[in-house]
């Protein structure tokens, strides 16, 4: 469910698990407050950009843009905060920095973070950055007056040398000026990437709400079976922590 005002998920999920026919809710953008499904799917590019590098455990990860307004990286910072010795650094134009209510979380879980109204020198320390457009759509509402984009917080080609060697870009799309288009064939550049595994990473949650994982499984090593394919499906231990009765499951193909 998506709507543009902040908590009409929840509300809707409690309404909903107080009727006679309780029906599940996905939070897929409330307002400019939170975008759980989003950091899913980023959380997992990230996971899969720093694979041979040791995980996410121990980045540092730049967030830069749309802070105050910005529903995926106030989502995005909460789930960081999981990950051992992550280092958080919010570069925003003044007036639009990281609300309260995210600093203050960190700051109980032990999490650094630095606030700035900077961007290049940043960059070279940078794992991974995470940029984002100005939510200009939400000027109206809450009397905010911002410009179409801050060019002093925009990521261009001529930066590309002062990023890490594999540094991983991200955008939550879609984007303006704060991403230049020259970036894109950079190998750095894990937005694309970014948006397929938003494919992946819902029809997931899609399959565990309407319990039909383990039947796309058994479809899937039906499906390969015919085709003469041969290999094994494991399954990750994370996935053990919610299925235990699952453990000893495994499909040889």
């Amino acid at each position: 469910m998506r709507h543009k005002e902040e908590s009409n998920a929840e509300e809707a999920a409690w309404a909903l698990n107080c009727s006679d026919r309780p029906v599940p809710v996905l939070n897929a953008g409330s307002g400019k407050d939170q975008h759980p499904t989003q950091a899913l799917l980023d959380i997992y590019t990230l996971r899969r950009s720093f694979e041979k590098s040791g995980g996410i455990e121990g980045k540092t990860i730049l967030m830069v843009g749309d802070l105050n307004r910005g529903r995926t990286v106030r989502s995005l910072s909460k789930l960081l905060a999981l990950f051992e010795g992550v280092k958080l650094i919010f570069s925003a134009p003044p007036g639009f920095e990281m609300r309260d209510d995210v600093t203050t979380y960190l700051k109980e879980r032990g999490i650094e973070y630095i606030e700035s109204t900077e961007l290049l020198p940043h960059l070279p320390v940078a794992d991974a950055i995470y940029m984002t457009r100005v939510q200009d759509e939400h000027d109206q509402s809450d009397g905010t007056s911002s410009k179409r984009s801050y060019a002093e917080f925009s990521l261009l080609e001529e930066h590309l040398p002062l990023l890490k060697k594999e540094c991983a870009i991200l955008h939550p799309l879609p984007r303006r000026d704060e991403l230049d288009p020259k970036i894109d064939k950079d190998p750095r550049a894990k937005y694309w990437r970014q948006e397929r595994n938003g494919m992946w990473t819902r029809a997931a949650l899609l399959a565990i709400t309407g319990d039909v994982e383990r039947q796309i499984q058994e479809y899937w090593r039906d499906l390969s079976k015919q085709a003469c394919h041969t290999g094994i499906i494991t399954v990750s231990e994370d996935y053990y922590k919610f299925h235990p009765m699952q453990r000893n499951m495994t499909l040889d193909l």
